[in-house]
């Protein structure tokens, strides 16, 4: 599995990653690791992808600091934890694609914020998200 997001054909897609939730909430960045490098993460979209296939991702919102410029990519543990002031849509990628997009965008992204309104928030490099997303290969 690619990428998931919500529409009315899929339902039963579950928007958590009960692993990353109970990581973050010891705060212990190992279990992390492990749980970004084997299970979903919940991704805010500025454009979802097509409304027929739950598989299209659509275009991943990231957070651009006004005054250093700065590039923060943001991740949850499940859909509730998002703020309401960011973009409606929601993508659930694998571990395959994060490791994509963090290779892809390394030289732009400049920090990773996981929960970032709560109620367990923790933030990384992308260049040790990366270290630890290779150790599964």
């Amino acid at each position: 599995m690619v990428a998931r997001k919500r529409t009315k054909k899929t339902p039963d897609i579950e928007f958590r990653s009960e692993a990353l939730a109970q990581a973050l909430e010891r705060q212990d960045m190992a279990a992390v690791a492990l749980a970004l490098r084997n299970g979903n993460t919940v991704v805010p979209l500025l454009k979802p992808g097509k409304r027929d296939d739950p598989l299209d991702g659509g275009e991943v919102w990231t957070y651009r600091d006004p005054q250093s410029g700065d590039v923060a990519l943001l991740l949850f543990s499940d859909a509730k934890n998002k703020p309401q002031n960011l973009p409606p849509g929601i993508g659930l990628y694998s571990p395959v694609w994060l490791r994509s997009f963090l290779t892809k965008h390394r030289d732009t992204i400049t920090t990773v914020f996981l929960d970032i309104a709560g109620p367990h928030p923790m933030q990384a490099s992308p260049a040790e998200l990366l270290a630890a997303l290779e150790l599964g290969e």
